[in-house]
């Protein structure tokens, strides 16, 4: 009898996820997390002071809070 293809497909996953993925180390995770961090950190610095412009071009179009 033939095994369902579901379960076939569940077990090359399993044997692929086991024996062919390569892992990062503890110390590639944290670089790469520490570069995730500061790139985000950059990225919502640079989207603020964008804001920071906009908000200055829209008091000055339309005079608000003046």
């Amino acid at each position: 009898m033939k095994k369902s293809k579901i379960l076939t497909d569940i077990q090359e996953s399993y044997n692929e996820l086991v024996n062919k993925v390569s892992w990062p180390t503890k110390k590639e995770l944290a670089n790469s997390t520490v570069i995730v961090m500061v790139a985000s950190i950059i990225l919502a610095i640079v989207i603020w002071l964008i804001d920071l412009g906009i908000n200055e071009v829209m008091h000055l179009i339309y005079g608000i809070g003046a």
